[in-house]
């Protein structure tokens, strides 16, 4: 394994990202060949790899083994679950996400590419733009990730043909760009063979741009969520009662977005309650200044009625609370979601009744037209609903927060996840929506 000095980590920028593809794409070979051309693998990790491809009859170790670590993994040789891998380079750092490609199992590419800020969406050389690789692209845009490379793979098995990879990626990036996804890479490689993987292919001189490795390390992180709006879920509220601390009332959780600063005055919603932040303690100790990701605990000025699921905002930038949600969501669960449905919804650290009170539209991913008034949506559809929830949630919009803006419907019965929403117009293109009649249910 490559060696990388603390001083240099410390240096380096973050980047999160998800691979993603129809089945045998060869992602995992890709992820297998990142790893290991970058010098990211362990030596006993290496030799257990090649042991098992020895003992499966291949005479070369088979890459993919790296990533696809469960025994239903690698005797099917597919992806099933989410597969997370840490590996750095003297330029960056990296968390990546190995999401499966299998139709069945889409609603794990939701989740591996809800926090990636880059997805590498992989497509068959032979077979072009299928309708999982235009399922993966509108998540991806669904998602707001903000950067997607297209990934020709298999191009030994073309010959190398530019033509070949150049139609492909023009339907693609038209078809990326209908969903309104900001930015597509698109470069040809072969995993296997290690073809502009880490290192420039000489069988693809007519190819001038950036290896993926090349691409990964250069690509701009641009967001920061400490500059976006504060928000601070509580998850716990503190109260020691003890000799030392008989008074402490503390509101703990972590930051989900921008900077919150002893003196600021806040907003705790839904109440709408405001006080001033007295304190803030990390770690222990009493700080200043804290920003996004950090688990915090907060004290207030003055004594008011919090509880987890409560959301401090900074009172000159609170968002609005509303009981009627609109959205755009992935559904992900087996069992359809129908109009009329009783579900929860959870958002951040706070779960309330709801109602499915209409679904105007699903998207149809072969030429991205809408299906009016669908009534229900199945597995992995995409699509657009209303929902009424029986106490007010301070939301904002997808768009603005992808912390905030995002929740999830679980079913009430056994706590099953059945959708994945981002509020409000989540796509670049406005969706015409025709309100519906009330269905009778109120809250």
């Amino acid at each position: 394994m490559s060696t990388i000095t603390a001083e240099a980590l410390s240096a380096t920028t973050l980047l999160r990202f998800a691979t993603a593809g129809s089945v045998d794409d060869g992602k995992s070979t890709l992820v297998g060949r990142l790893l290991h051309d970058s010098k990211s693998v362990l030596v006993d990790q290496l030799e257990a790899v090649e042991r098992a491809s020895a003992s499966r009859g291949q005479e070369a170790p088979d890459l993919a083994l790296l990533t696809d670590g469960l025994r239903a993994e690698r005797e099917q040789g597919i992806t099933i679950d989410v597969a997370y891998r840490y590996f750095a380079t003297p330029r960056r750092r990296f968390i990546l996400a190995d999401t499966p490609g299998h139709v069945q199992y889409t609603r794990n590419m939701v989740t591996g590419a809800s926090t990636a800020e880059l997805t590498v969406v992989l497509v068959d050389a032979r077979n072009g733009v299928v309708e999982q690789t235009r399922r993966h692209a509108a998540i991806a845009a669904l998602l707001r990730v903000p950067h997607v490379v297209l990934a020709v793979n298999k191009m030994d098995l073309v010959g190398y043909e530019e033509r070949v990879f150049a139609a492909i990626a023009e339907e693609f990036t038209a078809y990326a760009t209908e969903l309104g996804v900001p930015e597509v890479t698109a470069i040809p490689i072969s995993a296997l063979a290690g073809d502009n993987v880490v290192d420039a292919s000489p069988r693809m001189d007519w190819y001038g741009g950036p290896t993926v490795l090349e691409h990964l390390e250069t690509v701009p992180v641009s967001h920061d969520l400490a500059h976006c709006h504060a928000r601070l879920p509580v998850q716990y509220v503190i109260r020691p009662q003890t000799a030392e601390l008989p008074d402490y009332r503390g509101y703990a959780g972590q930051i989900a977005s921008g900077t919150f600063r002893v003196g600021e005055e806040v907003t705790v919603l839904p109440s709408g309650r405001t006080s001033r932040i007295a304190g803030i303690d990390l770690l222990g100790e009493p700080v200043d200044v804290a920003w996004t990701t950090q688990s915090v605990t907060v004290l207030l000025a003055d004594d008011v009625d919090v509880s987890r699921g409560d959301l401090i905002v900074p009172s000159k930038d609170a968002p609005a609370t509303t009981q009627d949600v609109e959205a755009t969501v992935c559904h992900v669960a087996d069992q359809p979601l129908a109009v009329g449905h009783r579900v929860l919804l959870k958002h951040g650290t706070r779960t309330v009744k709801a109602i499915v009170k209409d679904i105007p539209s699903r998207l149809t991913l072969a030429d991205l037209s809408l299906h009016p008034h669908p009534g229900t949506l199945a597995a992995n559809d995409i699509g657009r609903v209303k929902i009424r929830t029986a106490e007010p949630l301070p939301v904002d919009s997808y768009a603005d927060s992808r912390r905030t803006g995002s929740f999830i419907l679980i079913d009430p019965a056994d706590g099953t996840t059945l959708t994945a929403g981002m509020v409000g117009e989540s796509f670049a293109a406005p969706e015409p929506v025709t309100d519906s009649d009330d269905d009778g249910w109120d809250f």
